[in-house]
């Protein structure tokens, strides 16, 4: 792909192929970083990176992402991104799947013994991340319960 974008770039009638190569092999990269691929739709600098490459034309023209960009606001954001990612687990439940919740005691439980206790049911879901459990007697629960504190069993 490279060398068919130099190619027609470099080809001189009186000198074959000089150094000229050198000259244009950045912006060659450059058309083939920022163009979509067929297969994913994506552009490779999009699929490293995260977001698409600011172009020559979007500054000298200042395209409308330019132009809602704030710094203090993208701070924020960027900061805000990286504690979800690394604090919060996505997990839905729904009603009827099996769980196990958090032992609220270890009182009379040996430190090797696991923290989680139970098998239980889901019941009612109040609001994502809040549960209402039954046990296997039927018996509902009046606490409701947060997703922290719960891990889906696989009998």
């Amino acid at each position: 792909m490279i060398l068919q974008g130099l190619k027609p770039r470099i080809y001189n009638w009186l000198k074959k192929f000089s150094k000229k190569w050198v000259e244009e092999l950045s912006s060659v990269l450059w058309s083939l970083r920022t163009t979509p691929s067929r297969a994913t739709k994506f552009t490779p600098f999009f699929k490293v990176y995260g977001s698409e490459a600011v172009l020559p034309t979007d500054l000298e023209y200042g395209s409308p992402r330019l132009k809602a960009y704030n710094e203090q606001t993208n701070e924020t954001r960027e900061k805000l991104q990286c504690y979800h990612i690394k604090h919060v687990r996505k997990m839905d439940l729904n009603m009827g799947d099996l769980i196990l919740h958090r032992r609220q005691s270890n009182q009379g439980h040996h430190k090797l013994n696991p923290p989680w206790e139970g098998t239980y049911v889901v019941v009612e879901v109040l609001m994502p991340g809040t549960y209402k459990l039954t046990d296997e007697k039927g018996t509902v629960f009046t606490d409701t319960w947060n997703i922290k504190q719960l891990r889906r069993f696989y009998p």
